[in-house]
């Protein structure tokens, strides 16, 4: 007979606050991109407002995958994990970006895309933090 253990992180306030707070950062930041993906485009210097709106649309499932792991009796410290890497990710992509100028964005786009990812950053750390701490219990 195969046990599937599956292993949750004890409460940690710091962890379930930054994933709500992503969460609601995500969800907000997708539903502005979907609702103004053509003025902020234009705002950012960038061709595609199509990639605004996309992104938006990817942004709105993870902020519910967020708010569904807060809503928990206990946080999958794999979901809380994820979270930190796929913040990650966002952070070196944004750096990419900006070091690489692909998509040569206006002054007020690469500080867009800067002030984000630090946006996404503090997240991540808040995030990881909290998973420390859940672990420490």
């Amino acid at each position: 007979m195969h046990t599937q253990i599956t292993q949750t992180v004890q409460e940690s306030k710091l962890l379930r606050q930054a994933l709500r707070g992503n969460g609601v950062f995500s969800a907000v930041s997708g539903l502005t991109l979907i609702i103004a993906a053509r003025p902020i485009a234009a705002f950012m210097g960038l061709a595609w407002p199509l990639a605004l709106t996309i992104t938006g649309l990817v942004l709105l499932p993870y902020a519910a995958v967020l708010f569904w792991a807060t809503s928990q009796a206990e946080i999958d410290p794999r979901l809380a994990k994820t979270a930190v890497v796929l913040d990650g990710l966002w952070v070196i992509g944004s750096i990419l970006l900006l070091l690489t100028d692909w998509l040569n964005l206006t002054v007020a786009g690469n500080w867009t895309v800067a002030l984000l990812a630090e946006a996404v950053l503090t997240f991540a750390i808040l995030q990881a933090l909290g998973l420390r701490r859940a672990r420490s219990q």
